[in-house]
């Protein structure tokens, strides 16, 4: 249960931060921007079982690969993409801390 709260905290409430430290003018639409990073989830309809409880997604999601992740952390360099990158980034990063619990 803690695991999944700090999991699922992690994917909503660290791109909030962002948005509200850094992008505070917008930061309904940076909170936006970021918090679709979490589209890349639908990789895992591709998997069988769809969820498994013990399951890393890091590497064996097609979206979750390591190819996958390298563009998402090149999309934090040119500053039209840097919050894609950052919403990507943070979902990468709270399921590798996931993955690091188990």
């Amino acid at each position: 249960m803690m695991q999944a709260l700090l999991h699922y905290g992690c994917h909503f409430l660290v791109p909030l931060g962002i948005a509200l430290i850094w992008y505070k003018p917008q930061w309904k639409k940076a909170y936006l921007i970021m918090i679709a990073g979490m589209l890349i989830d639908l990789d895992h309809l591709l998997a069988t079982p769809i969820f498994e409880a013990n399951r890393c997604s890091i590497n064996f999601h097609p979206l979750h690969s390591y190819y996958a992740i390298v563009v998402y952390f090149l999309l934090l360099i040119p500053k039209k993409t840097r919050l894609i990158g950052l919403g990507l980034a943070v979902h990468i990063i709270a399921d590798l801390i996931d993955c690091s619990m188990m």
